[in-house]
């Protein structure tokens, strides 16, 4: 395969992941109406990603890996897993899908942050000022939850959701960006199913002990082939084919690169929550999105570490070359 072609179809896995996360949320949110609770809903999402990647393992070519890294993947299922698959689908279930759409682009603005204290990249201008407007679209959208719970159930319910979810959702980013920042080498390191078998069966061992009973008290007779519908899209869907897709890409494509396509998931949240009638968007939600889009742009615009330290070493061999042809001609003249 062409090394051109690469590229290309890590941005097109970037793509089709946010895709289907972005149609998870109206899904899972529908779902979570019709007789079906978050917790319940998450157990299944990290048993059912077990499940289904370590049968895909058998399928793919074996890798040997040490038993340092299997824990470390495991310790990388709490953020990357635990914390970010409980925090996001319990908030998705106070919140509007809507409001949980637009959270995830807060993602590469916490990536920036903990990128600077963990992996010292440098903080410009431009950073600070997409931190900045980032920060006011989260503020905003906060506020808008804090207005509907003092307003209208209904409305506020439908349109801005609820504060305590967009909180919940804000957390799962951060959970995931950990995971990023921290363990983000082990998916350059090993396959896709080596990687995810690991961690999702970490995440399991993890959550089940505590929401087994939960799980077994949920009255699956009463559910609609509608919502088992929606619950089998998030196992495999929204979790088994959009964690392929997304660390196709990211052993690939830079960090930043993989953040920009975050930007998809609340568009496409937004169209299918319209069109299912579970949200209504409004002007205060697209001054939100215009704030943190913006925010995120300037971000992801900037020079990375790697960027200024090869225009470093660029300055320097020209400099370098510059120099020898002034001694050259030195020589020369003499």
């Amino acid at each position: 395969m062409s090394t051109n072609r690469i590229p290309l179809l890590a941005h097109f896995s970037l793509a089709g992941a946010a895709i289907c996360w972005g149609l998870m949320s109206p899904l899972g949110k529908d779902a979570m109406q019709h007789g079906i609770d978050g917790i319940t809903l998450v157990s299944l999402r990290v048993m059912g990603g077990a499940i289904l990647f370590w049968i895909s393992s058998l399928f793919a070519p074996r890798e040997s890996i040490s038993r340092k890294h299997i824990a470390l993947l495991c310790l990388a299922a709490v953020f990357g897993l635990v914390g970010n698959q409980c925090c996001f689908t319990i908030g998705l279930s106070l919140t509007s899908p809507v409001n949980a759409g637009i959270v995830t682009t807060t993602m590469p603005i916490s990536a920036l942050i903990f990128s600077a204290i963990i992996l010292k990249e440098p903080i410009t201008l431009r950073k600070a000022l997409g931190v900045a407007l980032g920060c006011c679209g989260a503020v905003l959208l906060v506020m808008s939850s804090v207005r509907a719970a003092s307003g209208s159930a209904a409305v506020g319910t439908l349109s801005m959701g609820d504060i305590r979810g967009d909180l919940l959702c804000f957390a799962a980013q951060i959970s995931y960006t950990i995971y990023l920042t921290v363990f983000g080498w082990l998916a350059k390191r090993y396959s896709i199913f080596t990687v995810n078998k690991w961690m999702f069966l970490s995440a399991t061992c993890i959550i089940w002990p505590f929401t087994a009973y939960h799980v077994w008290q949920t009255p699956w007779s009463t559910l609609s082939a509608v919502t088992l519908g929606e619950i089998l899209y998030v196992v495999v869907g929204g979790t088994f084919l959009a964690y392929i897709l997304m660390i196709r890409g990211q052993q690939v494509l830079r960090p930043t690169v993989v953040s920009m396509y975050n930007y998809v998931q609340p568009i496409v949240a937004v169209i299918v929550s319209i069109i299912l009638g579970l949200a209504v968007f409004t002007l205060t939600h697209a001054l939100a999105v215009a704030l943190i889009f913006s925010g995120v742009a300037l971000v992801t615009l900037s020079k990375s570490r790697r960027d200024l330290l090869e225009a470093e070493k660029r300055a320097k061999a020209s400099s370098t070359s510059s120099l020898s042809e002034l001694q050259a001609a030195s020589k020369e003249q003499s």
